[in-house]
């Protein structure tokens, strides 16, 4: 995994120091090295910034009150991955128990009031992402938006930051965290090849999820489990666990057979050497 620095705004290195600047006409501008990356938590004066980026990258209208949340904030991870000084992608988090994922609601973003309380809740179809008995006591990360700059795309940047956010989930405070899950459009390719790149796999399918501008527009959800969580078994999943159960007791009885047949044959010599049958 490559390296990367997490430094604070307010505490930043000199420019010359943390970054090499590229220059270059073209449209899509290479990174030097993934390395000349720094990531940050992002702070309240990232607002004007990130809320611009938000407009240009996302069909999503988020309201002030969301981009006030994830820049100040501790609930959610917020993370900037920044170059020359500018942030150029960014990933939005946020852990909730499991028994909280049981609230159908539709994602209906506009600038209304309740629009916060709206993305607190998931479709019913998310309940079926770790099986009840897990789910009781366990939390799942929730993507909530993951973005990089069009210029600076098909650079790793997306996977740094995925993986900051996967590294900081696998920690020993957080082993109750048993999945990441996110929604996004079927219309979304890019964002499907690289999650399925990434190993998150397809969960459900939520029609008409996003009202995007008036519009019904269908979901996917997509989850990858960690520290041990799994989906729900299914039948053949239950039958593949007895089926290995009953080998392994098969081994089992297998080998307490042998022992007993070695104790048998122990116990055979001894009475008849002590009976003086064999000399």
């Amino acid at each position: 995994m490559p390296q990367f620095t997490l430094y604070n705004k307010h505490n930043a290195p000199p420019n010359n120091d943390i970054l090499t600047r590229v220059d270059c006409d073209c449209e899509h501008v290479p990174l030097c090295s993934v390395n000349d990356v720094q990531l940050r938590f992002l702070v309240p004066d990232d607002l004007t910034e990130v809320r611009t980026l938000c407009q240009e990258w996302f069909p999503i209208d988020y309201p002030l009150s969301w981009y006030e949340d994830i820049t100040s904030s501790t609930r959610f991870f917020a993370l900037a991955a920044v170059y020359n000084l500018a942030i150029i992608g960014l990933i939005v988090a946020e852990i909730k128990p499991y028994r909280n994922v049981n609230k159908e609601v539709i994602a209906n973003f506009s600038d209304s009031d309740d629009f916060y309380n709206r993305l607190s809740g998931f479709p019913m179809q998310d309940k079926g992402i770790l099986p009840d008995s897990m789910g009781r006591t366990a939390d799942v990360g929730y993507i909530l938006s993951l973005g990089v700059h069009r210029a600076h795309r098909r650079n790793g940047i997306g996977s740094l930051l995925l993986d900051a956010l996967m590294n900081h989930l696998t920690t020993v405070e957080r082993h109750a965290v048993k999945a990441i899950f996110l929604h996004t459009l079927t219309t979304n390719q890019p964002a499907i090849f690289f999650y399925e790149k990434r190993r998150f796999t397809l969960h459900s399918f939520l029609p008409y999820y996003y009202n995007i501008r008036g519009k019904g527009k269908d979901g996917f959800t997509y989850v990858t489990y960690i520290n041990g969580g799994h989906p729900p078994w299914t039948l053949l999943d239950h039958f593949k666990h007895y089926a290995s159960k009953l080998r392994h007791t098969g081994s089992l009885c297998v080998w307490m057979v042998s022992r007993v047949q070695q104790v048998v044959r122990w116990c055979y010599h001894k009475l008849l050497t002590r009976f003086n049958v064999i000399e």
